[in-house]
């Protein structure tokens, strides 16, 4: 696969990333120490991963509203740009074991046509209102990647902060690990930025 078509299939995808680590803020001099990884209830991304990224943001929202927009995986494609269908395969509430298949555009390239990606993500762990924890793999033409997603919610002043870390195995990926390392922490930042809009936009 391209660089280029690479490149398409992952900015499009906010999958189950996670690239380089946020470096812990530290005083002038000293050397900055990368924030422990995220977990929920103990487990946490794939250690053995190249790709890696994780990022954070604050929402000026309910806990229960947050929540709520990113566990009913059903409204995904109302809030989100880059989800275009989604098939819950389970029933009842969102908890462990349960799984669920989604899409992605891949834009067209100069060197390929426009295709899509499908995702199919299974629920490892999940602690209600605190964390969650995924994973699974995307196959499009010409590209597979295996992700690890870790979520974690936690009421501060002023909202809640929202941590998010995934971390990609796949020929493609590994090819060029700063370069997907990047696309990857871009989907990230994406996906929470209209997380962001879509709960503080309900909640005024």
């Amino acid at each position: 696969m391209s660089r280029a078509r690479t490149a398409a299939a992952l900015l499009s995808v906010p999958l189950i990333m996670a690239g380089v680590l946020s470096a812990a803020t530290a005083p002038a001099g000293a050397t900055p120490r990368p924030a422990k990884s995220l977990t929920c209830q103990g487990k946490g991304v794939d250690a053995g991963a190249k790709v890696r990224a994780r990022t954070e943001t604050v929402i000026d929202a309910p806990l229960s509203a947050v929540w709520k927009l990113q566990t009913d995986v059903e409204r995904w494609p109302s809030w989100q740009t880059h989800v275009t269908s989604m098939d819950r395969l389970d029933h009842g509430p969102f908890r462990p074991g349960s799984a669920f298949r989604w899409t992605t555009p891949v834009p067209p390239n100069p060197a390929t046509p426009a295709t899509s990606l499908d995702i199919t993500s299974t629920v490892e762990q999940l602690k209600r209102g605190s964390c969650i924890r995924w994973t699974g793999p995307a196959v499009g033409e010409g590209l597979h990647i295996d992700g690890v997603h870790v979520w974690s919610f936690q009421q501060v002043r002023g909202g809640v902060l929202v941590r998010t870390e995934e971390t990609h195995t796949g020929e493609q990926v590994d090819a060029d690990v700063p370069y997907a390392t990047e696309i990857l922490k871009q989907g990230l930042e994406a996906w929470l930025g209209e997380l962001k809009t879509a709960a503080e936009a309900r909640s005024c």
